[in-house]
Parts: structure tokens; C-alpha cells; sequence
């Protein structure tokens, strides 16, 4: 019973935590799917100066760990005159970070769409950028849901990690109670059960766009 009054009363602290990390989750997940998109265009375009780059990008944001990112971004881009915000560092290196498996998601989905697509498409007069945004991109997105909603998942949880930059996200949050109670398992079990219901909500969300997209596909 005392551990779920300190819960219950250290409440309000920790959903406003959960609230910024949803924010976090949020701006990475729209911003993150645009630079994914990006980086897919750039595998598949055919330049093979704008496949290395992009697979230069992706094979170091997939090779390092998230948290080595975030203290690069954070402490090291200060060396070189670039100064961020601990919100605009967390934002920017999440970004970066899922936009590299996202692009690998829409990149496979892209090359799963038979040829002959493309060469239907190039016959009606369609350019190649024409193609891909009204034709191939379409159902592209159709196959990757499933791997990118994985990925969005994850970065739900990846949020944590900007605490570490003294974001008061939902994790950090839970600490700063902590500090003041020295009441760690439940204040931390109660920030794993709040990880755990934004991950399922997402994972809802995803179910409901697989089974649109499904239907829309029969049609």
C-alpha cells in the first residue's frame, strides 16, 4: 500500500514526463520518416555517389550506439561551433537514428514492387519521380508498414535515452522522485509500465493502418 500511494502521488511528475517523451516520439517519428524516405530515394535512384553516401550514413547511424550518438551531438558538436538545446540535441540525434532504419524499411519495400510497375508507369509518360510518388511509393508503403511500425515502436522507447542529457523525459523524471524518496522499484516499475502502454497504443495504431491498408489493397 505505500508503494502504490507514492506512485499515485508521483503521479502528475511522471506523466508529464511521459507527456515530453510522447513530444520527443512524436517530432522524431514525422521527422524520421521524411529523412527515411530521403536516404530510400537516394539507394534506389540509380547515382552511385548518392548510394554511397546514403549507405555511408546508414551503416554508421546502424553501427553505433544510440547513447554515443546522443553524446556526440550533445557534447561533441560544441568543438566544431555547434551549439544545441538538450531538447533540440535529443530530437535531432533520434531523428537521425530511426531515419537510418527507416530508410533500410522503405528501401526494401521499394524494391519489392515488381519491375513491370515501372516500366507501365514510364509507357503513360511518367517520369521517374512521378512514378515512384504516385505508383510505386503507394504500395511501397503498404509493405513496410510492418517493419517501420517496429522501428517507431522502438523509438518510444529509445526516448529514455535522452535523459542522460538532462532531458526531464519520462525516465529522468522517475529519477528526479527517486532522488527525493529512495524508493527506486516501484517508481521504476511504474515508469516501465507507462514505456509499456505507449508502445502497445503505437502498436495498435499500426495494427489499424495494416488492416486499412489490407482492405484498401482488396479493393
Amino acid at each position: 500500500m505505500e508503494h502504490f500511494n507514492l506512485v499515485l502521488n508521483s503521479g502528475p511528475v511522471l506523466m508529464m514526463g511521459a507527456l515530453l517523451t510522447i513530444k520527443f516520439a512524436v517530432a522524431a517519428m514525422v521527422l524520421g520518416v521524411v529523412v527515411g524516405a530521403f536516404v530510400a530515394v537516394m539507394r534506389v535512384s540509380g547515382n552511385r555517389v548518392l548510394d554511397r553516401i546514403a549507405r555511408a550514413y546508414v551503416s554508421v547511424m546502424r553501427g553505433t550506439p544510440l547513447l554515443v550518438q546522443i553524446f556526440v551531438v550533445y557534447y561533441g558538436l560544441p568543438d566544431v561551433g555547434i551549439s544545441l538545446s538538450p531538447t533540440a540535441a535529443g530530437i535531432l540525434t533520434l531523428t537521425l537514428n530511426a531515419g537510418a532504419y527507416l530508410s533500410e524499411s522503405m528501401r526494401g519495400a521499394i524494391l519489392g514492387i515488381p519491375r513491370g510497375q515501372w516500366s507501365a508507369s514510364h509507357s503513360l509518360g511518367l517520369n521517374y519521380f512521378q512514378t515512384l510518388r504516385y505508383v510505386v511509393g503507394p504500395q511501397a508503403l503498404r509493405l513496410a508498414i510492418p517493419s517501420m511500425g517496429n522501428t517507431l515502436i522502438s523509438l518510444i522507447k529509445d526516448t529514455s535515452l535522452v535523459s542522460v542529457i538532462t532531458v526531464t523525459e519520462l525516465l529522468r523524471s522517475a529519477q528526479e522522485v527517486i532522488a527525493t524518496t529512495f524508493q527506486p522499484l516501484p517508481l521504476y516499475l511504474a515508469a516501465a509500465a507507462l514505456y509499456w502502454v505507449l508502445s502497445s497504443l503505437l502498436s495498435v495504431v499500426q495494427h489499424r493502418l495494416e488492416g486499412r491498408f489490407a482492405l484498401q489493397t482488396r479493393h
